[in-house]
């Protein structure tokens, strides 16, 4: 596993739930996205930066288990690890945690291929490897 876990807060907007102010299902995703590019930047390598060296970082599989609720307002934690599967894949790991009373909410992964300009698989920069693994 990673040396490296990014802790996000996020607290959960009205636009995020439903009629019932339970949050969307498919807005865990999103912020699983807010996780990883957090640990990424908290690395000292950002998205945008990636993208200019010529590496993308496209998900081929995403995962998620929930367990309970986020509601309207709710202040949650989005805990993520990094961690290399081979030279050309990444998995991230998330823990979602709602503040109040540490309740896990959820927990998932998203498997990423590394690829190039022209969307081929190529291997991560040695940094970012070594910050993987």
């Amino acid at each position: 596993m990673s040396a490296q876990t990014s802790t996000s807060r996020v607290r959960v907007r009205y636009a995020e739930t439903d009629k019932m102010g339970i949050v969307y299902y498919a807005n865990y995703f999103v912020w699983f996205e807010v996780g990883r590019t957090d640990l990424l930047r908290e690395s000292g390598w950002n998205y945008r930066e990636m993208e200019s060296e010529g590496f993308g970082l496209p998900v081929i599989e995403a995962h998620c288990t929930y367990r309970e609720s986020a509601k309207y307002d709710d202040e949650i934690d989005v805990r993520t690890t990094g961690e290399m599967l081979s030279p050309v894949r990444v998995q991230f790991t998330y823990q979602v945690v709602r503040s109040s009373d540490a309740a896990t909410l959820c927990t998932g992964a998203t498997v990423h291929a590394t690829v190039d300009r022209s969307g081929r698989p190529c291997r991560l920069p040695e940094r970012v490897r070594t910050l993987l693994s």
